[in-house]
């Protein structure tokens, strides 16, 4: 019986590899250079797939064209289970390399709760306010847990 519960186990990981693998598959699918994000849905099924098996904050830019085609999606903070610290300018240098007219950013609770913080809501605001001035726009900003919560949806950009 112990055998037969290993041997299980053994299929159930490669089950898991599998979908992971069909997972990123699509993730790299609708991320790629020059696809058009024509709809928040797809964005947002996009970061989730991305930022769900992580179990410390990760804060991730889509980096977008003036007809909303990705030009990149990078990881551009890593944290710790309950925070990650943003740099402002460190998001406008990167934005101007790729010279991308408009972002999408996203970032995970570990603790499953997709509820914005205080200090995600402060951070969203620098962000948009930094990067108005240079003609970027922030078209929205994506909690990843359990659920997807987005601060365009709920008027907060």
């Amino acid at each position: 019986m112990l055998y037969q519960r290993g041997h299980n186990r053994r299929y159930q990981v490669a089950d898991d590899e599998a979908i992971l693998f069909q997972a990123l598959q699509i993730y790299q699918r609708r991320f790629s250079r020059g696809e058009a994000l024509t709809s928040p849905d797809k964005a947002k099924d996009c970061i989730q797939i991305k930022l769900t098996p992580f179990e410390h904050e990760v804060f991730m830019a889509v980096f977008l064209d003036n007809q909303h085609k990705v030009i990149a999606c990078e990881e551009l903070f890593r944290g710790t289970i309950d925070g990650a610290s943003v740099y402002p300018r460190e998001v406008v240098k990167t934005a101007l390399r790729h010279n991308a007219a408009a972002l999408i950013f996203a970032h995970n609770h570990p603790s499953g709760i997709s509820e914005p913080s205080q200090a995600d809501r402060t951070i969203t605001e620098k962000l948009k306010t930094a990067l108005a001035l240079i003609d970027i726009r922030v078209l929205d900003h994506f909690v990843v847990g359990e659920t997807v919560y987005s601060f365009a949806e709920h008027g907060l950009l």
